[in-house]
């Protein structure tokens, strides 16, 4: 089976990229031999609609499953009416979780938050990498009100979600749990590494 992978880099021991229409690469790998084709992000520097664009890149070369750390609703619309499984909060390197989705370690990790429209974060994050930290601070929130606020100046006004229903948003909220329990056991496992 062909999945695609969200990456930083054209190898399987690249790091996922947690941004779908924003990584570098895909790596368009075969589950059984793990060959791989690396794709280029054309749409990585797109002003809009990159994830939309991801979405028909991946189309195109015959994925069935998408494995990343994020995917926005219209990425997420895209996919999924082409039939395509997606995994959202999926870390480590590509090869780490292509081994974890074959095992089944990746089936309750979901998008259907995605799919409401509901927001991960939703600023401008506070990111310790090269840039220091110096973020304005604006991605600490959960983002799941009942309107997708603008979070720089200028952005669009507030547009209000579609109204779900008391199972929609049970599902929603299990899913996204399902997200950050894995999230806690993949930081619980690194802690551990680095503790020994």
């Amino acid at each position: 089976m062909r999945i695609a992978v969200s990456a930083v880099e054209a190898g399987l021991d690249a790091a996922v990229d947690p941004r779908f229409g924003r990584c570098a690469y895909y790596l368009v790998v075969d589950t059984d031999t793990l060959q791989f084709e690396a794709v280029p992000n054309i749409s990585q520097g797109a002003p809009s609609g990159a994830g939309i664009q991801a979405a028909q890149t991946i189309v195109s070369k015959g994925a069935r499953a998408v494995l990343t750390g994020n995917v926005g609703p219209n990425a997420y619309q895209a996919l999924s009416s082409a039939g395509i499984r997606i995994i959202t909060g999926v870390s480590g390197t590509v090869r780490e979780a292509i081994m974890k989705y074959k095992k089944g370690e990746l089936e309750g990790v979901s998008s259907s938050a995605a799919a409401m429209g509901y927001r991960t974060g939703g600023g401008f994050g506070m990111g310790m990498g090269p840039g220091g930290g110096r973020g304005r601070g604006m991605g600490r929130g959960m983002g799941m009100g009942r309107f997708a606020v603008p979070t720089y100046p200028g952005a669009p006004p507030a547009v209000p979600l579609p109204q779900m229903t008391k199972e929609q948003e049970v599902q929603m909220l299990r899913d996204r749990m399902g997200t950050l329990q894995a999230q806690l056991d993949q930081i619980k496992k690194r802690l551990e590494e680095l503790e020994e």
